[in-house]
């Protein structure tokens, strides 16, 4: 009986020990066949030189500058390495800032360093495939801003990886809801819901990772080799788009939403955005984009065009695109889905029931019907109003409300007349300032402030 029991020992021990080993060499494998497909390109940062003026940096052509907003304002063109090399010489230091805060703030959430190098390894597993997921376009201007930025998280990754992983921080956010890290809202008017008839695009861009983080804020103008030219309210080192505007009057900004767990990634939210707002002037070219590539969460993507003259809302998941195209002449987009494609959807229905999306969404709602017709500065109090519906007080941070004071960007479009509105201060604290595009567009002068002082939308009082 002895001897039985001890074979049986024994071949439960070589089992448990080849299974070990299987599991070492499968995550082996996953962990060393992860390729970021960082771009084989040899340059010389030297090459880039940055000649500093008396209020604007340029570099090629390039031009980076603080605008007297508290704002910082950057013009790019050309190919995407000379986009990118140019970005990351002329704001270094910022690169630096933007990476130390970020970082702080991560090591606020998870303490230990031990779960840090962990949490690495998970990192480079889950997007082993993310690099083939980004367009070679966008990796080499991610690839240009790294080569500017510090090795002082080298144990994250390397610069490369770490600036394209921080292309879907926005995404990741999604996993930690807890933390109430990812919350949007926004809204579209138009024909007789907007006061000159045209179409009228706010939203509320509430992605939280302190304060410090979103110090920062840069308005970026775009002009590349190939698409449209268009800008876009970001933070330093960020080539996504979270809110923007090309020149043929097409917005993109994004909204979180709800849907299974990710278990590997594939397309960051931010790069489809930009992608759509690079290459398409119309719903239908944004849908055709959207529908062409695999994202790893779910998301609504907000679309205002003045060619169609109205607005709809992409709501995409890792499993399917639909487009929520409302008739009337307004719609409202906060974090659930609203189609009819995924109104059995399990996670839909549970955000729905759950979440606070729906008190923005009938907040929103609410005060443009009491509005009746939407000019800019009417959107500019609906994305500052702190009440739930039907005008309760409700206390500052709670994500019930449309103005949650810790939105990292606050943005009002007027595609028709290529205006575009950004937000000063932190929050909604500040000037809502007016950008005009098509001057920008046609000679950019970065030698004066680029803003247009009339346009202003005064600071709440």
């Amino acid at each position: 009986m002895l001897k039985i029991l001890l074979k049986t020992i024994k071949w439960i021990a070589l089992a448990a020990a080849a299974l070990i080993v299987f599991v070492v060499a499968v995550t082996a494998f996953w962990y060393f066949s992860a390729d970021m497909r960082q771009p084989d390109v040899r340059v010389d940062t030297a090459d880039w030189p940055v000649t500093c003026h008396e209020s604007w940096t340029e570099s090629h052509g390039n031009m980076f500058r603080p605008s007297d907003s508290g704002l910082w304002e950057v013009w790019l063109h050309g190919a995407p390495l000379d986009r990118g090399m140019a970005l990351g010489r002329m704001t270094e230091d910022l690169l630096y800032y933007q990476e130390r805060v970020f970082v702080d703030q991560i090591r606020r959430i998870i303490p230990s360093d031990g779960y840090l190098r962990f949490l690495r390894y998970l990192l480079i597993g889950f997007n082993r495939h993310l690099g083939e997921n980004v367009p070679e376009e966008f990796r080499v201007e991610i690839y240009g801003i790294s080569l500017s930025c510090t090795h002082e998280f080298d144990a994250i990754g390397n610069p490369y990886e770490r600036q394209l992983n921080y292309h879907a921080a926005h995404d990741i956010g999604h996993t930690m809801q807890e933390y109430m890290l990812v919350g949007c809202s926004s809204f579209a008017t138009w024909g007789g819901r907007s006061a000159d008839s045209t179409l009228l695009v706010g939203r509320n861009f509430d992605f939280w990772v302190g304060d410090d983080f979103a110090r920062n804020k840069v308005v970026a103008f775009y002009a590349p080799e190939r698409g449209h030219k268009f800008a876009s309210v970001t933070w330093p080192g960020m080539t996504g788009v979270l809110s923007g505007m090309n020149e043929r009057g097409l917005t993109v900004t994004i909204n979180a939403a709800k849907g299974a767990p990710p278990t590997a990634s594939a397309m960051p939210i931010s790069l489809l955005a930009r992608e759509i707002l690079q290459y398409a002037a119309t719903i239908d070219e944004a849908m055709a984009i959207a529908r062409d590539r695999q994202t790893f969460v779910s998301e609504s993507l907000l679309i205002g065009s003045a060619a169609d003259g109205r607005a709809a809302v992409i709501e995409k998941s890792p499993e399917h695109t639909a487009l929520y195209s409302p008739d009337g002449d307004h719609l409202v987009c906060t974090n659930h889905f609203q189609s009819a494609d995924f109104a059995t959807d399990k996670y839909n229905t549970e955000n729905i029931a759950t979440s606070d999306s729906p008190w923005r969404l009938r907040r929103i709602d609410e005060l443009i019907s009491a509005a009746g017709t939407i000019s800019p500065q009417d959107a500019a109090t609906i994305l500052r109003d702190s009440l739930a519906p039907g005008g309760t007080p409700l206390p500052p941070g709670d994500p019930r409300r449309v103005n949650q004071s810790f939105a990292h960007h606050s943005v009002i479009f007027q595609p028709v007349h290529q205006l575009m509105w950004v937000s000063t201060g932190m929050g909604h604290e500040g000037d809502y300032v007016c950008y005009d595009l098509r001057k920008i567009f046609a000679a950019p002068d970065f030698s004066a402030e680029l803003r247009t002082p009339s346009l202003t939308i005064p600071a709440q009082r």
